[in-house]
Order: C-alpha cells, then sequence, then structure tokens
C-alpha cells in the first residue's frame, strides 16, 4: 500500500511526510479489515485502496487551498475523501457526514486510534443542512448521487465564497450540463472541470463557486430532490 502510494503522488505533484504516509496506511489496514465483517468497500486490495481511495482524494489538495478551511465530506460512507485529505492537509476542520449508523459508529472508533481530528455526524444531508447553512467553506462528496441531486444536498451547506468539489468519472461533463439549471437556482456557478489520472483512467473534479446566497427552501426532502431534480 505504502509503495503503491508514493508512486501515485508524483504525478500529482504531491508529497506527503512519512507520518502522514504511516497514518494513511494504517487507516488503509483498519478499512481493508473491518471490511472483512462491514460493507465498507468494494475494493479489497492494499494497491487498489491507495489508488482509488488516497490518491484519488488527494489530488483534491489541488483543486482549492483547503489550509486552515472548514471542510464536510457529504455522504462520506468510510471517510473518503475527507480522511485522506485531512491526513494530508492537517490544518482543515473536517466534518464527516453520512446517514449509515454503523460506518459512522466504526469512524469514530478508528479514528482517534490514529489522532486524526474529525466532527463525525450520522444524518442525512438535507437534514443537516438545516441547522448548519451556510456553515463550510469547502463541500467535498464521491459517489453519491449524479451532479444534479448531489447540488442540492451539497452546494446549501456552503458559504457565499466557498466551493462543492464532486468527484466524478467519465460523464462528469454530461452531469455538469444535466446540473446547470441546479446550480442557478442554488447560487452556484462551474468554476472548472479539473481532470486527473489514476491508474489507466481520468477521474474529474468538478468545482462549483458558492457565488450568492441558497434560497431558504432548498435543500428540500431527499424524495422531492430525487422525484424531480432541479
Amino acid at each position: 500500500m505504502k509503495h503503491t502510494l508514493e508512486k501515485g503522488l508524483a504525478p500529482l505533484g504531491l508529497t506527503l511526510t512519512d507520518s502522514q504516509k504511516d497514518t494513511l496506511c494504517q487507516f488503509g489496514e483498519a478499512l481493508l479489515e473491518k471490511n472483512k465483517v462491514m460493507n465498507l468497500t468494494a475494493i479489497k486490495t492494499p494497491e487498489g485502496v491507495a489508488n482509488l481511495h488516497f490518491l484519488d482524494a488527494l489530488a483534491l489538495l489541488n483543486t482549492a487551498d483547503l489550509k486552515g478551511k472548514s471542510v464536510i465530506d457529504v455522504g462520506c460512507g468510510a471517510g473518503i475523501p475527507g480522511v485522506p485529505l485531512k491526513i494530508g492537509e492537517e490544518s482543515i476542520s473536517l466534518t464527516l457526514l453520512d446517514s449509515l449508523g454503523k460506518r459512522m459508529d466504526w469512524l469514530r472508533e478508528v479514528l482517534p486510534t490514529l489522532s486524526v481530528e474529525a466532527e463525525v455526524v450520522t444524518a442525512r444531508a438535507e437534514e443537516f443542512a438545516q441547522d448548519h447553512r451556510e456553515g463550510y467553506d469547502i463541500c467535498v462528496s464521491r459517489a453519491v448521487a449524479r451532479l444534479n441531486i448531489l447540488t442540492e444536498l451539497c452546494l446549501p451547506l456552503v458559504k457565499v465564497g466557498g466551493r462543492f468539489i464532486a468527484m466524478k468519472g467519465a460523464l462528469a461533463e454530461e452531469e455538469v450540463a444535466e446540473a446547470q439549471n441546479a446550480m442557478g437556482a442554488l447560487g452556484g456557478k462551474v468554476k472548472e472541470i479539473i481532470g486527473y489520472q489514476i491508474e489507466d483512467a481520468t477521474h474529474y473534479a468538478v468545482v462549483v463557486e458558492k457565488i450568492r446566497p441558497t434560497p431558504t427552501q432548498y435543500p428540500r426532502d431527499f424524495g422531492k430532490i430525487k422525484k424531480k431534480p432541479l
């Protein structure tokens, strides 16, 4: 895992200390061990974890200045991309948000053993937003929903002037086009779409800038968001 991680950092233009790399590998080992009894990830090899979880997440360090920023990872699952980002940029104030209680219980258990500080919250994004509107500098999310749906879950949490960064695959451009109306209604504008290589595939970070406050009627109940995306 460490060899794969070290091999992949240079092409991304990133450097980590030995301590940071060791902490990432400890997290990866804990993830694979827990995955034997709980469905945390479909990725089952140390090399896969290093490439498709850690390097994929760390690439976001190139998409915005995260130093000292408040960052929320919406639909964090097993803590990706939030935990690798926190390890890679320790000054981040990190909130991990997901509705699946068992995964969040595991994160509450494992992160202190790695000396990784994070607020771990079990809640649905649209409900959490009611009391945390525009409370974060950066919102990140991966593999949660198509962008037109994800935007309504994430953008209300972002401060004006902040960014929502969605991790996407080959259909990134298509999803951006589909989400234009949602972004406009919610106060966002696509700043850039950044492509980067992980193994033999191009991954994309869609960077959305929050340019004005989100109207108070959003986010709606998830059933309504899913049934009739903006």
